[in-house]
């Protein structure tokens, strides 16, 4: 399900961003990866908002962080990092190491889509597995 992404070119302008530019991007990425399985089953709409709901919101794209850690380049964690530190309060609702774990993992997925696509769909589709099982 990461063809779409495999196939892109990189931009070589993620230097030009912020942190949290990255992190606005890449979770508009990881959203549409997550909206992409669903279209293969035939669930009711409101049951597939809710399954995408679930992996997108930031205790998800934590845990996600934390499935991948062991699987980063130095260069990647440096980004993770960069996004995490970033990060203001956060939101109210959520433990702040939760918010900031959750962006930094978006600022990687962002800076990932423009700088090397087929990493980012390596990285996606060992989450697939990992998260799956």
């Amino acid at each position: 399900m990461t063809d779409w992404i495999r196939q892109l070119n990189p931009s070589q302008c993620p230097e030009d961003l912020t942190p949290l530019q990255l992190a606005w991007l890449g979770d508009a990425v990881w959203e549409m990866h997550q909206r992409l399985k669903l279209c293969k089953s035939r669930s009711r709409l409101k049951d597939m908002h809710l399954s995408v709901v679930s992996m997108v919101k930031a205790e998800a794209q934590a845990n996600a962080l934390i499935q991948l850690e062991h699987e980063l380049t130095d260069m990647e964690k440096d980004m993770v990092k960069r996004g995490r530190n970033r990060v203001g309060r956060g939101s109210r609702k959520l433990d702040a190491s939760i918010y900031a774990k959750a962006t930094g993992f978006e600022a990687l997925v962002g800076w990932l889509f423009l700088k090397d696509p087929k990493r980012l769909s390596q990285i996606l589709e060992l989450l697939d597995t990992t998260l799956n099982e």
